[in-house]
């Protein structure tokens, strides 16, 4: 056999997703560029390693075994890396966070010096929506997470980054006054909804339904870009988090209608299990961001604090 480590990690990957496009998200690369990977190694098998059924693609007993032995041999081949890295002195090891699709516009940032300060520690971050973010930090599976809403069902220690501030936004092409509005807007706009399971869509609900609103429910979509997109589309308005739509604001394609006692507040959090037992690379990390976060929101989001 002749597969290569690339092909062990496009292979499990779509072992965990499910579906060679969630894959392909998750990995960065193309999904041509997935099915090429995944189909290279499968010719090196002559049992079937996964199997579409309609257009749902799943894994047959025989590729959860082929799977669970790439998970085994990638695991030793990080782990040959950070015994290289730690002999030579560095700070190594894996630092695993799951962030909600919204929090892509934040945690970069919070990111980027202290990875370029500790080049042994390699970064897997995952971005989903909140309910599948706070599954994997129930099960262990991440270091941390960065949510805007702190979750109720399970015992979490914190530190909160920043603010999270949602606003009215429509495309730049509708009319509308200068003067806030009452909440009686929300009678006139029809609404585009993120899906269920969203900690955007959460926050919406909560505010439509504490001030009691009836409001025109336009649609509703899977990620916050989809969001956006079609409200620069014009289909509609949204309550949308100022974080991802700087750029569109700063072109004039998307405006932000005036409404009393707007914004809508959240914080954004970093959270881990109480007690979590951290690695070496976790706790570095924890304790950068407490000495740096500051200087960060400084340096990097003095926009959004202008707002």
């Amino acid at each position: 056999m002749n597969y290569t480590l690339n092909q062990l990690k496009v292979f499990l990957k779509v072992t965990q997703m499910e579906s060679i496009t969630k894959a392909a998200e998750a990995l960065h690369l193309t999904q041509p560029a997935v099915s090429i990977q995944l189909k290279n190694f499968q010719d090196q098998f002559e049992i079937p390693l996964t199997e579409v059924v309609g257009r749902q693609l799943y894994v047959t007993d025989f590729g959860r075994e082929i799977a669970l032995a790439a998970e085994q041999i990638l695991e030793g081949v990080y782990a040959l890396n950070y015994k290289t890295q730690a002999h030579k002195g560095q700070l190594t090891g894996r630092l695993k966070i799951s962030i909600v699709s919204t929090g892509k516009y934040v945690m970069p940032y919070f990111l980027a010096d202290f990875l370029k300060l500790n080049p042994g520690i390699e970064l897997a971050m995952d971005v989903t929506n909140k309910t599948k973010v706070i599954e994997s930090l129930e099960h262990n599976e991440v270091d941390f997470s960065l949510v805007s809403l702190l979750p109720d069902a399970i015992a979490v220690d914190s530190i909160r980054l920043m603010q999270n501030k949602l606003y009215l936004v429509s495309n730049a092409l509708e009319k509308f006054n200068k003067k806030p509005y009452d909440y009686s807007v929300f009678e006139q706009v029809p609404l585009i909804y993120r899906e269920q399971g969203s900690g955007t869509r959460l926050v919406m609900e909560r505010f439509i339904h504490e001030n009691n609103l009836p409001v025109l429910k336009k649609m509703e979509l899977t990620s916050n870009e989809a969001v956006k997109q079609a409200v620069l589309a014009g289909l509609g308005s949204s309550i949308m988090p100022l974080i991802g739509i700087k750029n569109e604001l700063n072109a004039g394609e998307l405006q932000i209608v005036p409404v009393k006692n707007f914004p809508i507040i959240t914080n954004w959090h970093l959270i881990w299990l109480k007690n979590k037992k951290f690695s070496g690379a976790a706790k570095a990390y924890l304790d950068y961001l407490t000495k740096e976060k500051d200087n960060i929101i400084h340096n990097k989001f003095e926009w959004f604090e202008q707002y």
